[in-house]
């Protein structure tokens, strides 16, 4: 039998870390949207890469001075034979970012030209043992 237990922000931090592929979570103009992404941790932020202009560009712009958008993000990795895994989720504001979208850790597809980086407010997760 498994059990299930609570990770420390630190914990979850250390487990995304190496970065990758994760989901962000989001108020779209089309309702509640979920999209595959890769990642990279950068000090304390997460970034990502989107196209200018493409879905995730639009709908996390609001046009409105000093308005933070908060977004959920949510990273695992499960074993299923094993019955083993872990999941993060963090929670924060999102924001535009300038920079060279060319760092370590880039978008596995074309085109990707804008950064948005999440700054975590608040980071919880869990642990499933086998």
């Amino acid at each position: 039998m498994s059990t299930l237990r609570n990770l420390t922000a630190d914990e979850c931090l250390a487990l995304i870390a190496p970065g990758g592929v994760g989901r962000i979570a989001f108020t779209g103009s089309h309702g509640p949207t979920i999209l595959p992404v890769n990642y990279r941790l950068d000090g304390d932020r997460i970034v990502l890469r989107t196209r200018t202009g493409g879905a995730m560009d639009g709908d996390l712009r609001t046009g409105i001075d000093d308005l933070e958008i908060v977004v959920a993000f949510e990273v695992d990795a499960i074993d299923p034979e094993h019955r083993e895994g872990w999941s993060v989720l963090v929670q924060g504001p999102c924001h535009h970012t300038p920079g060279t979208p060319g760092a370590p850790g880039g978008s596995w597809v074309d085109g990707r030209d804008h950064l948005i980086t999440i700054t975590p407010q608040r980071v919880t997760g869990r642990r499933l043992e086998g």
